[in-house]
């Protein structure tokens, strides 16, 4: 039984850092889900605009051309978002594959590195998906301040 507790204890221990890393996927989760909301607030500010404007063609060129960099920063956001969660669901993944292998004394190392890869790909990804939105959230405000 000693045995048992000890295994159990470093299981345990081995799925402290996976469970840390599930904790900063689901603030950064946090952060680009806040940004999706502001951008929709704006593309409907920016939408409103366009249908009221009495002004010239420029402006109302200017503001056609921010809200079509507004909803390609949607689209970039919406794939950071998916990436973000498709790297969650790996390392939720790579815990219950560190449990169910503890469990039925089954050998899933290459599994769990496997997982974890995976898990780092993807969160890479998001996150240079999510710098390309940054960047494009800058060249919309490049635009904006062409028509103050």
């Amino acid at each position: 039984m000693p045995t048992l507790i000890t295994s159990l204890s470093a299981l345990i221990e081995l799925s402290v850092a996976p469970v840390f890393l599930l904790a900063g996927i689901a603030g950064f989760l946090n952060v680009m889900s806040g940004r999706l909301g502001r951008i929709s607030d704006r593309v409907r500010v920016a939408e409103r605009h366009v249908h009221t404007l009495t002004a010239d063609d420029q402006v109302r060129s200017v503001r056609r051309h921010e809200i079509l960099v507004l909803w390609r920063r949607v689209t970039v956001i919406n794939w950071a978002i998916g990436l973000c969660v498709a790297s969650g669901l790996m390392v939720c993944s790579v815990i219950m594959s560190l449990f169910a292998g503890e469990l039925w004394n089954i050998n899933l190392r290459l599994l769990v590195v496997t997982l974890f890869v995976l898990a780092m790909g993807l969160l890479i990804s998001s996150l240079v998906v999510f710098l390309v939105e940054v960047r494009l959230a800058t060249k919309t405000i490049n635009i904006v301040r062409t028509i103050r």
